[in-house]
């Protein structure tokens, strides 16, 4: 005979982890295969080489923005040192990779005064634009995972553009020196991520919603820069 008490108690959901929250973004907020035809165009070489030179004067600006913006997010986190840590990370990672840029720049026969006196185009200013606002206004920790999600992309984006210049277009290897910085996945990045992430979890201060929104908007301002630098 079952009695009143016996009915089974209903299950409590898991906690969300660091780890499943992270690879949640990456899968959910990936682009298509057909969502940059750009990169396509590149790999296969029919992208003009004129586009090369234009990447580099525009990632100029947005490395040397969003290092501003990383630098702004570690001291908002001060309080919470592993989100901080990502930060500070990323801060040194973007002046590596503008020194890396220097190859690409040389090649494409750019100097400081051609650096300087590039007026920036709308569309591919608009990632570093909204990681501004990130910065600003957002969860750090939030911001982490957003982050973390559109590096995916950037990474295999920059991997196959390395490799198409290498097999395509008879760069120099200094040349792809900035694309082989991102393209390989960085162990020490994602364990600073992971940190940050369960550190915000464990301080109520990810809110996978909000960090979903900003990280979609980051993949739309993605495209929108490879958009840009074919117009």
């Amino acid at each position: 005979m079952t009695g009143e008490n016996d009915t089974a108690a209903p299950r409590r959901p898991e906690a969300p982890t660091a780890d499943g929250v992270l690879d949640a973004a990456v899968r959910e907020l990936a682009p298509g295969a057909a969502d940059n035809p750009l990169v396509a165009r590149i790999a296969a070489g029919e992208a003009p080489r004129e586009v090369f030179t234009v990447l580099a004067l525009e990632q100029h600006q947005i490395i040397t923005a969003d290092r501003g913006s990383f630098r702004h997010l570690a001291r908002r986190a001060d309080g919470d040192p592993p989100v901080a840590a990502f930060f500070e990370a990323l801060t040194e990672g973007e002046s590596m990779a503008l020194g890396a840029l220097s190859g690409l720049e040389e090649t494409c026969g750019l100097d400081a005064g051609a650096l300087r006196d590039h007026e920036p185009r709308a569309g591919c200013q608009a990632y570093p634009s909204y990681v501004a606002r990130l910065a600003l206004e957002a969860e750090p920790a939030d911001v982490v995972i957003a982050l973390s999600a559109n590096f995916a992309a950037w990474g295999g984006y920059c991997a196959t553009v390395a490799h198409a210049l290498r097999t395509r277009y008879a760069f120099p290897e200094a040349a792809c020196a900035f694309f082989d910085f991102f393209a390989e996945p960085a162990a020490e990045l994602a364990v600073l991520a992971h940190d940050a992430v369960r550190h915000g979890l464990g301080t109520s201060r990810v809110t996978p919603r909000l960090a979903h929104r900003h990280g979609r908007l980051l993949q739309e301002y993605e495209l929108m820069f490879w958009t840009a630098l074919a117009e």
